[in-house]
C-alpha cells in the first residue's frame, strides 16, 4: 500500500487568559504528534475527552492551522498551502462530525445538503448533480425520494448517513470520522460502523477513526494510537495493542471497557489486583 498521509511533529497550541497586561498561558492541545497512514488503512485515534484527538483531526485537514510541524498528503507538503490551493485539495479529504444535527444546515433540504460539494467545486450539470445525489443516498442506505425532506425529520442514525453521503460525494481518499457514532444508540452504531467499513472497501478509503471508546475502535482499526495530554503514548497494530498494552494509560482505558459476562469481570478484577500489588 502507498503512503497517503504523513504528519511530523504536529503541534497545536492555544493561548488562553490573555489580557492587556497578561500574556496568558499556553494550552498544548496537540504537542508533537507524528504518524503515517497508508491508502485503504484505518487508524483508530483514542483517548479521553480533552486529550487533543479531535483537534488533531481538524489540524490534519487544516481546518486549524498547525502551530508547528508538517503535514504531507500523497508526498506533498501541504502545511503552508494557500487557502485557494487547499480548497482544491479538500476534494481528497473529508470529515464526518460527531453531531449530524449540528453539521447539517437545518434550512437546507437533503438534496441541497448532499449536492453542496458538487456545487462548491463546480462539478457536473444540474441534472447530473441531482442524479448523483440520489445514487449517494441509496449507497448509504436511504431512499432517493428523501431529497425534499429536512434534517429534523430524520433520526440520529439517518442524519449521520446523510453526513456520510455528503462526505463521500467527491470520492475522497481520506475520511476522518470524529466521534461519528458516539451520539448514537448501540444498535445504530453497529449499522453505521458496518456502512463505513463497506464504503472503505468499495472506495479504498483511508480512515482516521477518532473515538474515546476502545471497544468501538477495535472493530474498525488496523492500527490504534492512544493519545494522552496532546501526545501519542502508544501506537501499534490493533491486535497487539488489545492483547498486550504497554503504557499504563492504555491499560487504564482497556480496563474501563464494559464486560458482559460475570466470570470475565472477576478475571479482570483479579488481574488488576495482581498488577496493583507489584
Amino acid at each position: 500500500m502507498a503512503e497517503l498521509l504523513k504528519i511530523e511533529n504536529i503541534k497545536q497550541h492555544f493561548v488562553s487568559g490573555k489580557r492587556l497586561f497578561n500574556q496568558g498561558y499556553v494550552i498544548k492541545a496537540v504537542d508533537g504528534v507524528s504518524f503515517s497512514l497508508q491508502q485503504g488503512e484505518t487508524l483508530g485515534l483514542v483517548g479521553e475527552s480533552g486529550c487533543g484527538k479531535s483537534t488533531l483531526g481538524r489540524t490534519i485537514l487544516k481546518l486549524l492551522e498547525p502551530t508547528e510541524g508538517h503535514i504531507y498528503f500523497e508526498g506533498q507538503d501541504i502545511t503552508d498551502l494557500s487557502p485557494k490551493k487547499m480548497a482544491v485539495l479538500r476534494r481528497e479529504m473529508q470529515i464526518v462530525f460527531q453531531d449530524p444535527m449540528e453539521s447539517l444546515n437545518p434550512r437546507h433540504n437533503i438534496g441541497m445538503i448532499v449536492q453542496e460539494p458538487f456545487d462548491i467545486h463546480g462539478i457536473g450539470t444540474q441534472a447530473q448533480r441531482q442524479q448523483w445525489v440520489k445514487e449517494l443516498l441509496v449507497k448509504v442506505g436511504l431512499p432517493e425520494n428523501v431529497v425534499s425532506r429536512y434534517p429534523h425529520e430524520f433520526s440520529g442514525g439517518q442524519r449521520q448517513r446523510i453526513g456520510i453521503a455528503r462526505a463521500i460525494a467527491l470520492k475522497p481518499k481520506l475520511l476522518i470520522c470524529d466521534e461519528s457514532v458516539s451520539a448514537l444508540d448501540v444498535s445504530v452504531q453497529a449499522q453505521i460502523l458496518n456502512l463505513l467499513l463497506d464504503l472503505q472497501q468499495e472506495m479504498n478509503l483511508a480512515m482516521i477513526f477518532i473515538s474515546h471508546d476502545l471497544s468501538v475502535v477495535r472493530h474498525v482499526s488496523d492500527t490504534v494510537a492512544v493519545m494522552y495530554f496532546g501526545k501519542i503514548v502508544e501506537m501499534k497494530d490493533a491486535v497487539s495493542l488489545y492483547a498486550n498494552p504497554e503504557h499504563e494509560y492504555t491499560r487504564t482505558l482497556l480496563s474501563a471497557i464494559p464486560i458482559s459476562h460475570p466470570k470475565n469481570r472477576k478475571k479482570r478484577r483479579a488481574a488488576q489486583l495482581a498488577v496493583s500489588e507489584i
